[in-house]
Formats: C-alpha cells, structure tokens, sequence
C-alpha cells in the first residue's frame, strides 16, 4: 500500500479505515515496507485470497479523526467538484482529480473537451478554494485550449 498521509497513526493496530467499497477495515499490524509503502494486516483478512480481494481498493479514515491541516494544506474531496474559473471570471471547467505527483501535485481540469488539463498546484498558479465552491486558476498562456 501506498499511503497519501504522513500521520503514521492512521495506521496503528485497532485502527479503523473505510475502503472505497463501504467495508471497515482494522488494522492489526503494519510495517514500512520497501521505499515509501507499507505491509498491513487487517483483522479477519487471514491468507493471500483475501488480501487480494483488497487490491486497488482506496482506505480512508473518518473525517472526525483526521489529524489538522497546516496553511496551504487541503483535501482532495475538498477540491474536486469545484469550478475553475480564471482571474476574470470565465469558466475553464471542473476540478476532476488531484494528482499526486513525487515533485508536485497537480490539479485535473476537466474542460469538456479532450483530456483534462494538468495545472500545477502551486501558489502562483492556483489561488485559496472560494467558500462559493469555486477555485481562481491564473494559468501561465497556453494551458488551457
């Protein structure tokens, strides 16, 4: 598993999380596992069948347990649905994913036409998330068709 927290309790044993297919997982054990992954056993998940059955399935945790963001810190779900509008106002379309990437995360604009556009998620691109639920994009010329 490749985890997208550094708060290393989320993975402590009796540790719940929820995957994506409603079910509630314990953690029983967990131990880093080559660079930056993690071998966890779950409760009731006894041989390979099982944690198979696992695979590709993302976990998360309550949002009540969720550890505090610092500044300029937000979650995906936070972020994806919103529109993306430019510094003056027009549409550029729909935040559809956060990238995560080694160097850089980057935002999925879903524009309506072709691939979505990858912006960098940076501060002098992307601007604070609008309480209207919407997101100021000031992409450099070209981005966007």
């Amino acid at each position: 598993m490749l985890p997208s927290t550094d708060d290393a309790g989320v993975f402590a044993p009796g540790s719940a999380l929820t995957s994506d297919d409603g079910r509630e997982l314990v953690v029983a054990s967990s131990k880093p596992y080559r660079d930056r992954g993690l071998l966890i056993r779950f409760d009731g998940i006894n041989d390979r069948i099982g944690a198979e059955r696992l695979r590709g399935l993302q976990l998360t945790i309550d949002r009540a347990d969720r550890s505090e963001l610092g500044p300029d810190e937000f979650w995906d779900e936070d972020l994806v649905g919103r529109r993306a509008l430019a510094p003056d106002g027009s549409e550029l379309g729909i935040v559809a994913e956060v990238v995560h990437g080694p160097g850089q995360d980057r935002l999925a604009i879903d524009t309506g036409v072709g691939d979505p556009v990858l912006v960098p998620f940076v501060a002098a691109i992307v601007g604070e998330p609008a309480d209207d639920g919407t997101i100021v994009i000031d992409a450099p010329e070209g981005l966007f068709p």
